[in-house]
């Protein structure tokens, strides 16, 4: 079948010839339809039986172009297939912390996978201040098992290569590495951001020991195929609830960079910190939270940590970076422990720095964070903007310095301190 951009209307009579989904789908039912696509660059249908709710499914569709642009701007259909194959490694490797997929069809561009209607997703309800006791936990095992299982610690050679062709994603690359990395810190025009903060962009922009950091950091980016990578893990694309945690969108998947998708996460609490500096009112209630997102921020990245450690001691051996044998020598076992010390260091600056950089993008970019783009009053919005520029900037500058996520965290806390000064 041709490819052709479904509707509401027409998507029933394509899913009824999908072998794969007659038992999901039973023809003898009826179905409504709804689109939910609110993203930058897919439809997204939600179908649900009226005779039977466990019969119901998503169906995402790629479209030629990027959609928050327009026409105007195209893009690779072949996104899908990236993402495709990207959940069925995370269902091998991460159980039951992504959506099942029942069936695709690439010519058409098209992922059907599991509804997860018990779920929300969590930008929103990080804003009405919901806490999720089981989060850091869930995220922190999803990230420590995808970045272990797919970097040359656990895959030999030949395989981790495989993986690196099979997962290219030039396209999508090309947009992360002009719209998080190179066009916020310069004149682009899809650059957006608040007239409040004007002369703060402008000092940004001009800042050459930021540049030269953030232009280190996106050459990371591009060459370093550690591991692969969600690459757009922001709270958007994270549906939750109290007991379960479910990544979703997976389609700028690559092999990059391990600590760039810890960072997502860690940077979009810290921005969702920012926001609450306006949709928040009283201090008590505010700080509240807040301490609880920088509590969450500190066990995500030690959950994840702990457990990619783990791993590495218990099924490493398979990996060729070094292979069974290498540290087997009297006091082997020290120099191995002071290696993967020194390694899980380099992604932590990298997870600093990246944090930083990411943060940056969302308040001088193309695309904000609903978090703090909600926040009607454009001088209560400058408050968190500011605030969230300040943070990045100096994740930035000071990542080497930076050492453990207390220090981290510490930015934040002086960066607290300043702004209600």
């Amino acid at each position: 079948m041709s490819y052709r951009p479904l509707t509401p209307e027409t998507l029933l009579d394509y899913l009824k010839t999908r072998e794969a989904l007659k038992d999901r789908l039973p023809p003898d039912e009826t179905y409504r339809v709804r689109e939910v696509g609110d993203g930058n660059l897919n439809l997204v249908f939600v179908v649900e039986s009226e005779q039977n709710p466990e019969h119901t499914v998503v169906v995402k569709q790629a479209l030629p172009y990027l959609r928050v642009v327009g026409e105007s701007w195209p893009l690779t259909r072949e996104r899908v297939v990236y993402e495709t194959e990207a959940l069925k490694l995370y269902n091998r490797y991460a159980p039951g912390l992504v959506p099942e997929v029942y069936d695709h069809d690439y010519e058409m561009s098209l992922l059907v996978m599991e509804n997860l209607n018990r779920h929300e997703i969590m930008r929103k309800p990080l804003v009405r201040r919901v806490k999720f006791p089981k989060f850091a936990d869930q995220i922190s095992t999803f990230l420590a098992r995808t970045l272990f299982y797919t970097s040359d610690l656990y895959l030999p050679g030949v395989e981790k290569k495989a993986l690196q062709e099979k997962f290219m994603n030039p396209e999508l690359r090309k947009l992360q590495e002009d719209f998080v990395y190179s066009h916020p810190l310069m004149d682009a025009p899809e650059n957006n951001w608040n007239p409040l903060l004007d002369d703060l962009v402008e000092e940004v922009r001009k800042d050459g020991e930021l540049k030269e950091r953030v232009t280190w950091l996106k050459e990371g980016y591009m060459t370093h195929g550690q591991s692969l990578i969600h690459a757009d893990l922001h709270t958007g694309s994270i549906m939750i609830n109290q007991d379960e945690t479910r990544v979703i969108d997976p389609e700028f998947a690559f092999v990059g960079p391990a600590g760039y998708d810890v960072a997502a996460v860690i940077q979009n609490l810290m921005l969702n910190y920012a926001s609450h500096f306006a949709h928040t009112e009283d201090p008590a209630v505010r700080a509240d939270y807040q301490d609880w997102l920088l509590k969450t921020m500190r066990e995500v990245w030690t959950g994840f940590a702990e457990k990619f450690e783990a791993l590495w001691v218990g099924e490493g051996e398979r990996g060729e970076l070094a292979p069974k044998g290498y540290w087997d020598y009297p006091g082997g076992e020290a120099d191995f422990a002071r290696f993967r010390k020194h390694y899980l260091q380099r992604i932590f600056q990298d997870v600093v720095g990246t944090a930083g950089t990411k943060a940056l993008r969302r308040m001088m970019g193309i695309v904000s964070v609903w978090d703090i783009s909600s926040i009607e009053d454009p001088e209560k919005r400058a408050v968190a903007e500011r605030f969230a520029i300040r943070v990045g900037r100096r994740w930035v500058k000071e990542m080497d310095e930076i050492r453990d996520i207390d220090a981290m965290l510490d930015v934040i806390r002086e960066e607290t301190e300043a702004a209600l000064a």
